[in-house]
């Protein structure tokens, strides 16, 4: 029986889904559409007057409640900055009293003339660092979160930047006065000349930082630049015929009317500071909050590195910010290969920038200045320490090479070679000094001559004192804060953090202590070698230690090999 076939229907099409309607939102912001955003008041609200006094007060105690210091840490700091100024002080008193005894051995007429001039030339000098420092801070500076919050909004600005400006010009002639005091009565000058002298620099650097001031509501430095330049040249004139008046070279007969300059000087720095000071209260609304906020933060950048003891993080701030101000430079190709190359470079680098040549020949002028004003004993030390002073300057790139280990293994030399290249340029200029230098410890100026060889010899000693102390004091590592600390009553520091501010002098110490106590000037030569070979040899504990690590591998697959 057969079966029936059954026919197979086709599949059914696909019946297609019903569109569902798709609802546009309304726009949220129709009802406004016509509407005009501009800012107004409310018809029954009345304009509320804002303070400018109570909002900076605001701002402060914001910081104040903040603060992570108990009442009686402040105490306990309070009685150590009082215990460490009396010390201090004492010790200040105590040196200017035995130079007053000192200075009665200064009979002679070259010698009372050339010390009669060096209040005149501490007047010039702390003129131009005056000008200096206004000119790089501001006078007049604001912190980054003032400019944000206080001098963006509509408020005035006077109340918020009277106390800086007063502070300032408090503060510059406080400072220059207490310096000029000390100066000049180490110098022996007495009493009456003293404080003729202190309120003439005094007064002075007030109505100096007065007028920076109001300079920078107008955003100028071109004059500041001029004066500064004019106090820095009359304070060398005024240093050099100092030396010449104590090398009987030239004769100064003083009249009897020149006591009374510096009370002139005085008051005319005091009418000088009323019309600066009025004149910059007057335009306190000009100022530039950019130009506030940038002394602002270098003056922050400046405390963190005092924070660490690093002078050097100092001068690096420094010397970015004039970096930045000067922009760019001509480019110039280089000569030759290896350490050569590196050598070319740095006499390159000075011939572009010869600013540090004028600090070499301020340097050359100090053992000259010394013996002058009755200083012979020291002069070693301080002609070394101020030859230090001016080698730091041309020893950037050592400083780099030394902070950046990177950079320092890109060069195919060794550490020594890297070295010696960096300092070979100023190792010229340190025995330019020693010759420039050679008469001053010959005896021209002083009553006691030496010997032409003694003299050479000290005049060496000193060039390799100040020689080592800046490549000490530029080549030095960073501070370690991984170490284990030292309790102190400012809290835990590294063992290492407090030689930061003697860096650079315990060299010049080293070297030049054979000289001081009167030893042959061999000695101080053989140290002097022997610490400039030290430096360029150095102690990498790093690579000795990844050199231990390695030879401790190679013992210990020989030992597994054995096995």
């Amino acid at each position: 029986m057969a079966r029936a076939r059954r026919k197979r229907k086709p599949d059914a099409a696909p019946q297609p889904e019903p569109e569902l309607p798709v609802e546009v939102p309304a726009d949220p912001y129709a009802e406004f559409g016509g509407r005009e955003w501009g800012f107004a008041w409310l018809p029954d609200a009345e304009a509320e007057v804002v303070n400018e006094g109570a909002l900076h007060a605001l701002v402060k105690q914001w910081r104040h409640g903040r603060a992570t210091r108990t009442l009686g840490d402040v105490l306990s700091d309070a009685y150590i900055a009082l215990f460490s100024v009396v010390m201090i002080g004492a010790m200040v008193v105590n040196v200017i009293i035995g130079s007053q005894h000192a200075s009665a051995a200064c009979e002679t007429a070259a010698c009372l003339n050339g010390r009669m001039l060096v209040p005149w030339g501490l007047y010039f000098a702390l003129g131009a660092l005056v000008l200096s420092a206004a000119r790089l801070f501001g006078p007049v500076l604001a912190s980054a979160a003032e400019g944000f919050f206080l001098l963006d909004a509509p408020i005035a600005r006077r109340p918020v930047l009277r106390g800086r400006l007063w502070a300032a010009v408090a503060g510059a002639a406080v400072v220059a006065a207490a310096l000029t005091a000390v100066v000049t009565g180490v110098a022996g000058e007495p009493v009456d000349v003293i404080a003729a002298w202190s309120a003439a620099s005094g007064v002075t650097a007030s109505a100096l930082v007065g007028w920076a001031a109001w300079e920078q509501s107008r955003d100028r430095v071109r004059l500041l630049r001029i004066a500064q330049a004019g106090f820095a040249i009359a304070a060398a004139a005024t240093l050099l015929l100092m030396v010449a008046v104590a090398a009987a070279l030239t004769h100064v007969d003083p009249p009897s009317w020149l006591r009374l300059v510096p009370w002139a000087l005085a008051a005319a720095g005091g009418i000088g500071t009323v019309v600066c000071l009025a004149a910059a209260y007057r335009r306190l609304e000009e100022f530039n909050r950019s130009r506030l906020t940038s002394g602002g933060s270098l003056v922050s950048g400046l405390q963190g590195a005092m924070f660490a003891l690093d002078l050097g993080l100092a001068r690096d701030i420094l010397v970015d910010r004039e970096a930045i101000a000067r922009g760019h430079v001509r480019p110039v190709r280089g000569r030759g290969t290896g350490s050569r190359a590196l050598i070319w470079r740095e006499a390159q680098r000075l011939l572009r920038f010869p600013r540090p040549l004028l600090g070499l020949a301020g340097a050359a002028l100090a053992p000259y200045a010394c013996d002058a004003i009755g200083l012979a004993a020291m002069t070693p030390f301080l002609a070394a320490v101020a030859l230090m002073v001016a080698l730091i300057p041309m020893l950037g790139t050592l400083r780099v090479l030394s902070r950046t280990r990177g950079l320092a293994r890109a060069f195919p030399l060794s550490t020594g070679d890297l070295r010696v290249a960096c300092t070979a340029v100023p190792a010229a200029l340190a025995v330019i000094w020693a010759g420039a230098t050679l008469p001053a410890f010959a005896g021209v100026v002083a009553a006691t001559p030496r010997d032409l060889g003694v003299a050479a010899a000290m005049a060496l000693s000193c060039a390799l004192a100040g020689l080592a102390a800046a490549v000490r004091w530029q080549n030095a590592k960073p501070v370690d804060f991984g170490v284990p600390m030292m309790a102190t009553a400012g809290g835990a520091l590294p063992p290492t953090l407090i030689f930061n501010l003697i860096r650079g002098f315990d060299v010049a110490a080293l070297i030049t202590a054979p000289l001081l106590l009167g030893v042959a000037p061999i000695w101080s030569l053989g140290i002097g070698a022997a610490v400039l070979l030290f430096m360029r040899a150095g102690i990498n504990w790093e690579d000795l230690s990844e050199e231990a690590k390695q030879s401790r591998r190679q013992l210990d697959e020989v030992k597994a090999a054995r096995r």
